[in-house]
């Protein structure tokens, strides 16, 4: 880059696993790397993780700490921001814009934004949400294991379906509230052959009441349960990315190979901005494993630029 300075080699935007995995592999590689993060993790409301090799059980807040001081003890540097837009300016780097501060050049970029659960508009359902109204059973399942467990239908229909099959392994006391979601006679049957007992009609409110969570229908019933289940829609937060002109699939996420490289040189993501399905540990190797790709991305150019320089340094021969 002849009229930008390149600041850093890297930039990552999202301080989650995934981009806190990511920036400590290339400030361990000795390249000089920025996390920007604006501090609103998707687990936020989560009093626990779980699933984590070693970690399990932790406050979320707590593991982010440890990824920040880790990232800063080998020399990687942070930004409480938010990045506002991500530039190509040409075939070295990127300018990234935040809201905050001045433009930062790069030559790579990976992107770690996340995703947002779009939750049913359901009165109490979105105040419970991460407490008692819960949606991994990867993730909180074994903490309500034998106990009345609801599943609410919505929007994420095949989900739903599924995640009411699959809660049943954690309790025999299984209740599905379809809601909004017509269920056919094969999608019936397979529910009662699962021992799920179903639970027709509107959902109007979820509430709390001596200890228990309440299910409240439109024909004034209501079904106590210790917590419920929900599908949210999965919305990748991937403005960045469709900003800068990646490809997107048919199936409306970003496209990336098995490393996390876009379609554009220089741009990687990583997590569940382009893996719905990608829990902590998954989001924290993909970022490891887009690190690497990194790393090896710019040591091609560095090669490539020694090599020309090496060349304009010999003497010529007579």
């Amino acid at each position: 880059m002849e009229e930008i300075a390149v600041e850093y080699d890297v930039v990552v935007v999202g301080g989650g696993a995934a981009g806190l995995s990511a920036a400590m592999m290339l400030a361990r590689s000795r390249r000089r790397v920025v996390v920007i993060d604006a501090g609103e993790p998707r687990n936020a409301p989560s009093a626990h993780l779980h699933g984590f090799l070693s970690r399990d059980g932790m406050h979320p807040a707590d593991l982010l700490a440890a990824g920040w001081d880790e990232v800063l003890g080998y020399g990687g540097e942070v930004i409480k921001d938010r990045a506002q837009g991500i530039e190509r300016v040409d075939e070295h780097g990127f300018l990234v814009r935040r809201y905050g501060g001045p433009e930062l050049a790069t030559r790579a970029v990976l992107v770690a934004t996340g995703l947002h659960d779009d939750l049913p508009e359901i009165p109490g359902l979105r105040e419970r949400w991460g407490a008692d109204v819960l949606h991994c059973p990867y993730c909180h399942g074994y903490e309500v294991r034998d106990a009345p467990i609801g599943v609410l239908g919505g929007d994420n229909r095949p989900f739903t379906l599924h995640q009411a099959s699959l809660v049943r392994q954690w309790s025999a006391d299984v209740v599905f509230f379809p809601n909004r979601i017509v269920l056919d006679a094969e999608e019936r049957e397979r529910l009662v052959a699962r021992g799920i007992r179903i639970v027709a009609g509107e959902v109007v409110r979820l509430a709390g009441r001596d200890g228990e969570l309440r299910v409240a229908l439109a024909d004034g019933q209501e079904v106590a349960r210790s917590a419920v289940f929900v599908g949210p829609r999965f919305v990748p937060r991937d403005e960045l990315l469709t900003g800068l002109g990646c490809e997107v699939g048919e199936n409306g996420w970003v496209v990336v190979d098995p490393a996390g490289r876009t379609s554009v040189p220089g741009a990687w993501a990583a997590g569940n901005v382009v893996a719905e399905a990608a829990q902590l540990i998954g989001a924290a190797s993909a970022g490891s494993v887009a690190a690497i790709a990194i790393n090896h991305y710019l040591l091609a150019q560095d090669v490539d630029r020694a090599v020309a320089e090496h060349r304009r340094a010999a003497p010529s021969e007579p």
